[in-house]
């Protein structure tokens, strides 16, 4: 027989929090929200409080020598999760300037008493705690301590099974505090500048009970609150993580909408394969990736493309556009320059699963990785990895273009170390032949499958692009300096 208790998870309303808290706050449990001024600590627990907080679970939220109640709710009300008849119903504001101002904790720890059996709160918020044990300093002979405060608070509070948020600004990891040791969860809020970039980020460092998910995590501030964004995982209708194993492949092949090509592939594209195409600027990179997109349209498979790159203006393109506006193609276009490579991968993966996609197109990495935050590009590869993880973890077919500087001499498909991510890889190339420059393409890898090793000389028209015959009569093209060795056709 299991005795054990069964602790309820409390939904926090904040999109993506839940999945890195581990399901969910514990009931009646204390906890801090800490960090430095303006990352969004105050923000976070009035979020948490107005998807909380009803007629049967009224929450109370003490203010102290931060702001007014107020000033404070003139800002919050610009959020969308404020709503004003939780303020008349289920939500109360105290402000206890004047028992602080006393310098005594036995005053404070009073006040909260009778205000908690007055209303009967199911969540209490404090904010600043910080300021509290600041300016609650000048204790008489005989009063009780810091220590024997936030104990003596602590059991307060779960003597009336509230679940507990004390907000403070503890600036450094290293600081300590008595509070620290008796709070069952710590959240960690940061955010670093970098150049014109902001970036904030989220850290559970303490959840007792519960297995959270370790690292540090981005978040923005966006009109609707904070919304989290975990790191590069799978979340299903209900919030919750869903399997991260691959999907079963099957053994059907996407056909490229290249003639020629799909034979070159050894019949198609595997189904839930990885594809990177690389080549040098205006090799066709992304032609060939819209193509994929267009030809799964009309066979009924919807698709969603990643812009980093300035749409091309073939006329061609035209056809994209019109599937957009249609809703036949999901479409994530930004220029924004502090983005962090999960908050990218989630608003894909949403997109996907929303348009039940088939077909994912990401062009290109070096423009993902201009548009990623610098602080991340470190990490850049090991994100790329993530990324491709997930992606396959959807069973989605993806596409990836790679921008690379053709010179001639070294045989490179990647600058990120990326090529063993992927399941397939063509290349794009130029080549001199009488004085002109020719693109030529090949298929590296298909892997666990046949495919062609040709060298097949291609052009781009109205059309899109057109595959001509094998290259003949050069050697060394992919790997060193191309020459020429007889007067045979080049293929056209």
């Amino acid at each position: 027989m299991n005795n054990n208790v069964v602790i309820h998870r409390l939904a926090t309303g904040v999109p993506g929090l839940d999945v890195i808290l581990g399901g969910g706050l514990p009931e009646y449990s204390f906890n801090l929200i800490i960090g430095p001024p303006g990352s969004g600590k105050t923000t976070l627990a009035h979020q948490i409080m107005f998807a909380l907080a009803t007629r049967e679970l009224p929450a109370l939220y003490f203010t102290v020598l931060g702001e007014p109640p107020l000033k404070m709710l003139r800002y919050q009300q610009q959020y969308s999760f404020f709503d004003c008849d939780k303020m008349n119903e289920s939500i109360r504001f105290v402000n206890l300037s004047d028992d602080v101002a006393t310098g005594h904790f036995d005053q404070v720890l009073a006040r909260i008493a009778q205000e908690v059996e007055a209303f009967s709160p199911a969540l209490v918020f404090v904010d600043s705690f910080r300021s509290v044990m600041l300016e609650a300093q000048r204790q008489p002979e005989g009063a009780i301590s810091r220590q024997q405060f936030v104990q003596q608070l602590g059991i307060l509070l779960t003597g009336w099974q509230a679940t507990t948020f004390l907000v403070g600004e503890y600036l450094s990891e290293g600081e300590t505090h008595p509070v620290f040791t008796v709070a069952d969860g710590m959240l960690l809020l940061n955010q670093s500048v970098h150049r014109n970039s902001m970036v904030r980020k989220i850290q559970i460092l303490k959840m007792r009970g519960q297995a959270t998910s370790p690292g540090i995590h981005t978040f923005r501030i966006t009109s609707a609150g904070i919304v989290v964004f975990p790191a590069a995982v799978v979340i299903d209708d209900t919030g919750a993580v869903a399997a991260a194993d691959r999907s079963p492949r099957s053994a059907a092949r996407l056909t490229m909408g290249v003639p020629r090509l799909d034979d070159m592939l050894g019949g198609g594209l595997p189904a839930g394969y990885s594809l990177l195409v690389a080549g040098p600027s205006g090799s066709g990179k992304t032609i060939l990736a819209t193509t994929f997109l267009v030809e799964g349209v009309r066979r009924g498979e919807p698709g969603v493309i990643v812009a980093f790159e300035q749409t091309p203006s073939q006329s061609w393109t035209r056809t994209i556009d019109e599937m957009v506006r249609a809703g036949q193609i999901g479409l994530i276009n930004t220029r924004v320059l502090d983005l962090s490579i999960d908050e990218i991968v989630q608003h894909l993966i949403n997109l996907i699963q929303k348009m039940k996609a088939s077909r994912v197109v990401i062009d290109s990495l070096s423009g993902f990785e201009l548009a990623v935050a610098p602080t991340f590009r470190e990490d850049f590869r090991e994100s790329l990895f993530r990324m491709v993880a997930a992606l396959a973890g959807l069973g989605v077919t993806v596409l990836l273009t790679s921008e690379l500087e053709d010179r001639y001499t070294d045989l490179r498909f990647s600058p990120y170390g990326s090529a063993f991510l992927t399941d397939a890889i063509i290349v794009q190339r130029y080549i001199e032949v009488e004085s002109r420059l020719k693109r030529v393409m090949a298929v590296v890898k298909v892997r666990a499958s046949a495919h062609s090793d040709e060298l097949r000389q291609f052009e781009i028209t109205d059309k899109g692009i057109v595959i001509g015959d094998p290259v003949l009569g050069f050697e060394g093209i992919l790997g060193g300096q191309p020459r020429r060795t007889s007067a045979s056709g080049t293929g056209d």
